[in-house]
């Protein structure tokens, strides 16, 4: 059985998210339909299917089934309004350090409800991220591609609406930000990625259990890499080493 990457769906709908905004689309605006969305990404029908669920889970777009149908911009709730408005906050390295702190505040209520509600799908969806982060070998991005899919598909299954558009939007900004911030590094110690693989693998196994203490130490361990080098979005910090 083929799979794709699990951050690839995700990083479409944060394209298109973007791109309603960018061009000023309103309620009820046309954005695409599903064959042109496939005409441009050149992705199958399942990552476009996906696409659009996400987005329609995230009150973005309307689905219109059939002839004339689509996406459509959809009215946006007080809670998409916020998130829209987090993706436009000013970029600078103020501007990446206050969103970490920000999404760190955030994370053990997410990773906590994540634990409470999580169903055997999501076990599945979040194994499946890190074996991406597995098999990443070595490639700094790829690896970080594939941490920040993982954090997304976390906040999903958290019933705190609020919570969850809070820390997608700001794993967003980050992501863009760190992005950008050093794109000549492309791998980093083996050993410092095979530390970070086990603080991930040891989240998502407190998670499973639904261990609220044991989630706590998880959070704490995920945010316990604070010495310095380039900005993952994730604890923070890359070491030295990944320059």
């Amino acid at each position: 059985m083929f799979s794709r990457p699990p951050g690839l769906a995700q990083n479409l709908a944060s394209e298109i998210e973007q791109l309603i905004g960018s061009r000023g689309l309103r309620p009820g605006d046309r954005v695409a339909t599903m064959e042109e969305l496939r005409e441009q990404t050149g992705y199958g029908r399942a990552t476009i299917g996906e696409t659009c669920r996400l987005l329609a889970e995230r009150g973005i777009v309307d689905v219109r089934p059939g002839r004339g149908g689509g996406l459509f911009v959809a009215k946006t709730s007080p809670v998409v309004r916020l998130r829209q408005t987090l993706l436009t906050v000013p970029q600078g390295a103020t501007t990446v350090a206050h969103a970490i702190a920000v999404r760190d505040s955030l994370e053990e209520l997410v990773a906590l409800e994540a634990a409470a509600n999580r169903t055997d799908r999501d076990l599945r969806d979040l194994d499946d991220c890190l074996d991406t982060m597995r098999g990443s070998g070595g490639d700094l991005e790829a690896f970080l591609q594939a941490n920040w899919a993982l954090h997304e598909r976390i906040a999903e299954i958290t019933s705190n609406d609020l919570a969850r558009a809070l820390y997608v939007a700001l794993i967003r900004a980050i992501t863009e930000l760190s992005s950008r911030a050093d794109p000549q590094t492309s791998s980093t110690s083996t050993g410092y990625l095979a530390e970070r693989m086990a603080v991930h693998e040891e989240l998502v196994e407190a998670i499973r259990l639904g261990d609220a203490d044991r989630v706590r130490a998880a959070v704490a361990a995920h945010r316990g890499d604070a010495d310095s080098g380039v900005l993952d979005g994730c604890s923070g910090r890359l070491p030295a080493a990944a320059k």
